[in-house]
């Protein structure tokens, strides 16, 4: 597993650019991470190439919830969608964490072990463990997120987060790295240009701390962990 003592790092790709997905990785180098992913891209056999990244999936239900088929017309057709594209995939999290007792019954006939569906707040406060579904899958529960971090106002603060005992799993986004959110607002803003780098550019948020310099202190500070 892509781990570090009891951190994990973890990526939803949310069909990002691949200037924004190659922007988030040359600022991740080489620590470890799991990035789930929900599209091909060329940027794929550069990641595979990383022995630190273990690539999982980000497979959207919510069309077959609403009656659109585009990714399948039942779970398991939707699961073969988005491992067609990663083939090896060993840890599944769900676009929107949708999910039930169904859809993991289905990921471990399809050989997935460890599902990253379950949101607990650090402000639980909670002491946060894997623990084994009955489907036999091993949930890993994250305490922190980029969006729900900036919506919720929580503190910017990196050395309290790595002191909460027990797991602690991150999960980013690209775009929020590449805009250094602080505020939801930015993106909504920036969402029609999401394809559109060069206009994407005008909306980075460079006066305030966000998103970006969390992600930058939280991996030096993992790096320097011992």
């Amino acid at each position: 597993m892509y781990i570090k003592k009891d951190i994990i790092l973890t990526f939803d790709l949310d069909w990002c650019s691949d200037e924004v997905l190659e922007y988030t990785l040359n600022l991740l180098g080489n620590n470890r991470a799991i990035i789930f992913v929900t599209h091909n891209t060329k940027l794929l056999d550069k990641i595979r190439l990383n022995k630190n990244i273990e690539l999982g999936i980000h497979p959207n239900f919510n069309f077959l919830l609403n009656g659109d088929f585009r990714y399948g017309k039942s779970i398991d057709e939707v699961l073969q969608y988005y491992l067609n594209i990663i083939p090896d995939a060993k840890s599944i999290r769900s676009h929107c964490l949708t999910q039930s007792s169904t859809i993991l019954d289905s990921a471990k006939e399809f050989g997935l072990q460890r599902a990253f569906n379950t949101l607990i707040p650090h402000t639980s406060n909670i002491e946060l463990k894997p623990y084994k579904h009955s489907s036999g899958i091993i949930e890993y529960p994250h305490f922190w997120e980029d969006d729900v971090s900036v919506d919720c106002k929580w503190e910017w603060s990196v050395d309290k987060y790595l002191n909460y005992k027990g797991l602690k799993v991150f999960n980013f986004h690209p775009i929020h790295i590449f805009l250094n959110t602080e505020d939801l607002n930015r993106y909504t803003q920036a969402k029609p240009y999401l394809q559109n780098f060069k206009e994407l550019e005008k909306f980075i948020n460079k006066s305030t701390y966000g998103t970006k310099n969390f992600f930058i202190e939280l991996m030096h500070k993992i790096e320097n962990k011992e």
